[in-house]
């Protein structure tokens, strides 16, 4: 039996973001009875481990401490499992570590995992150390969680194009141990749903509104994309899906931004139904990524499966996903000109070429597989 610890994700299933979206994709579609899932949690207060279908759930107890809390957390959750294969004598196991939160832990180990046999994935996600809200103490942690991870590690997964190409140039002699794997979009089947229904519960109409979904953090462009929303003279609205309730940043974009003078902009706290948020997907005018930092991001996928006319932020990260398909902005400016000129596009058309890349390139069939390969 092989075995797959999967650490650095808040949990499966969980309501969360990007690594638990990949984490409960990646782990639903394995289909394979002889691989056996391990997935850690974060928890306020201690609990046992159970099991959730086919997977095996350590919860982990970590006291709140703020930005620092994941960091702590992963590091709990590796030495587990470690101290797990080693008292169960596991012999055929992986470690998939999501993210740069271990600093120096894994040379600190190498003994032990050497002896065990275990072989260590690092996924980095990407340029954590430039993410906003990181303090320079934080961002130096992950330069060097960086440095030290991926040269003791034995497999590099990027899941994206771009961090695998930077990661090349900064660390050539690591570059034989990477390996390019993207996300995969999760296809909802909505032809027994009432969408009618479900637009209608959160003030929706079809193809009236413009759509952004993801965290409401500095990195993904609000203000930039607010700001050109507003100047434009499209008559739509922009919608806005986000974790606006937990969000400290929500509150200083609408102290900074006099948001509520354009009626058009609604907020809506996050939707974690996936038929639900598929629905306003596929009945969006069009959808706003504004993404600047990471690999391939799944919001993205999604959006790029269901809506017809995707505008995403000017970075390499979108543009190898999006390619001719989408439209793409760089500015405040450059989203106003594309939201006044958006009638010369032929939205079915670039509906279908998105649709297209997903289907070629980004079903979670092809990303398992690839998986398997390296699990093998």
């Amino acid at each position: 039996m092989k075995h797959i610890f999967i650490v650095g994700s808040r949990g499966y299933h969980a309501k969360y973001g990007g690594w638990e979206t990949f984490v409960s994709h990646l782990v639903d579609n394995y289909n394979d009875d002889n691989v056996t899932f391990h997935v850690s949690s974060i928890s306020d207060k201690k609990e046992k481990p159970y099991q959730k279908g086919l997977v095996n759930i350590t919860p982990i107890k970590t006291c709140k401490l703020g930005p620092a809390r994941m960091l702590v957390y992963t590091i709990k959750a590796f030495n587990y499992y470690l101290n797990y294969i080693k008292k169960n004598k596991i012999t055929d196991a992986y470690i998939y570590v999501l993210g740069l939160k271990l600093g120096n832990i894994l040379k600190q180990k190498q003994h032990i995992i050497k002896k065990l046999g275990i072989t260590v994935l690092v996924n980095p996600d990407g340029l954590e150390h430039e993410r906003a809200k990181w303090n320079t103490l934080v961002k130096k942690f992950f330069l060097f969680s960086e440095k030290s991870m991926l040269n003791n590690c034995d497999i590099i997964v990027c899941d994206s194009i771009g961090i695998k190409d930077y990661l090349s140039k900064k660390y050539p002699h690591l570059k034989k141990k990477m390996t390019y794997i993207a996300y995969g979009a999760k296809t909802v089947d909505l032809s027994k749903v009432n969408e009618d229904s479900i637009l209608k519960e959160y003030h929706l109409e079809k193809e009236k509104y413009c759509l952004m979904v993801g965290r409401f953090v500095p990195e993904n462009n609000y203000e930039m994309v607010i700001k050109g929303f507003m100047e434009s003279k499209i008559d739509k609205n922009l919608v806005i899906i986000s974790n606006i309730s937990s969000s400290n940043y929500y509150h200083e974009l609408t102290n900074k931004i006099d948001i509520s003078s354009d009626k058009r902009i609604i907020f809506i706290d996050g939707i974690y139904d996936e038929v639900k948020l598929s629905v306003i997907r596929k009945n969006a005018y069009l959808y706003i990524h504004g993404h600047s930092v990471g690999g391939t991001n799944p919001s993205l996928l999604e959006s790029l499966s269901l809506t017809k006319l995707n505008i995403l932020y000017d970075v390499c990260f979108n543009k190898e996903i999006g390619k001719n398909a989408c439209l793409y902005f760089s500015s405040s400016k450059s989203l106003t000109k594309l939201l006044n000129n958006i009638k010369n596009y032929d939205r079915l058309k670039l509906g279908k070429e998105c649709q297209k890349i997903i289907k070629e390139n980004f079903t979670w069939e092809i990303i398992v597989n690839k998986y398997k390969e390296i699990f093998k």
